[in-house]
């Protein structure tokens, strides 16, 4: 196996994640996974599916906790906050979800303003001009602000998603799959977004992603991780960290079929475990 390239130094992480396990019953998601985040660096984690980049995410924010090990957060360690204290921790945060998961009950107005409401004191005069901003910043006209989600495009859905996101003025943004289901012009639109966001905003970024363009495109810092079952029980699972240019080179067999989205011999395999059950 190549060797991985590490890329962050430990001791001036915001994110840090320490010898993480994840198990879900018998099945073991995430492995003695260690990882630092850097203050301002944006991070994409790429692999295939199931091998537990969304996991890892939640466990970032604290939306799902460890089996062991722990995530350190600008230097608290997230399980040992009390629900007050990870409340406003989550309020440095921005989420993108995959499916923007946007209240189809209300307005896009509503959903923009949502964690300002939610999580401040702002009078409704303030709220509203922070909400508009947003949506201007995010490419969309005032117009769409009394529509439903249901009225409006999928690459529209996840431009307020991130509208959203951005609307308590965050610290780091995750964001996970922000391109899946677009076209590439979206997909494009999306990424750019990304980009000027972190350059308008100094934020933090952490993108789960599987389509490469992205990860070349918004990415400092590219990790892979690798599926346990096809994984050696003490090899790493992180069998790639470095730059977006380093990952096109790599010699690692794994890591350029994914770049390259060569099947190689997964279709025998999968054949075989079909067989096998």
């Amino acid at each position: 196996m190549a060797a991985t390239k590490k890329s962050s130094d430990a001791s001036n992480a915001l994110i840090e994640l320490e010898r993480l396990n994840v198990a879900f019953g018998r099945q073991q998601v995430l492995r003695d996974l260690s990882l630092a985040i850097p203050r301002g660096q944006t991070v994409a984690i790429i692999g295939e599916s199931g091998c537990g980049k969304t996991v890892l995410l939640k466990n970032i924010i604290g939306l799902m906790h460890p089996t062991s090990g722990h995530v350190v957060f600008d230097g608290q360690r997230i399980d040992q906050l009390n629900d007050k204290d990870i409340t406003t921790l989550r309020s440095r945060f921005g989420f993108l979800f995959q499916n923007a998961a946007l209240f189809d009950s209300m307005t896009i107005s509503e959903n923009i303003s949502f964690p300002l409401r939610e999580n401040s004191r702002m009078p409704p005069e303030k709220i509203a001009q922070i909400v508009e901003h947003r949506l201007t910043q995010v490419g969309l006209p005032t117009s769409v602000l009394t529509k439903r989600p249901a009225q409006l495009s999928g690459g529209m859905r996840k431009r307020v998603g991130l509208a959203r996101a951005l609307a308590m003025s965050p610290e780091v943004l995750l964001y996970d799959e922000p391109t899946t289901g677009l076209d590439p012009i979206m997909s494009d639109v999306i990424n750019e977004l990304i980009i000027r966001t972190r350059e308008q905003q100094s934020v933090t970024g952490v993108v789960v992603t599987h389509d490469m363009r992205t990860a070349q495109k918004v990415a400092d810092r590219v990790v892979m991780l690798y599926p346990l079952s096809r994984l050696e029980p003490r090899e790493p699972q992180i069998i790639f960290d470095g730059s977006p240019k380093d990952i096109m080179n790599s010699k690692d067999k794994r890591v350029a079929q994914f770049v390259r989205g060569e099947a190689g011999e997964r279709l025998e395999e999968m054949q075989e475990q079909a067989i096998s059950y």
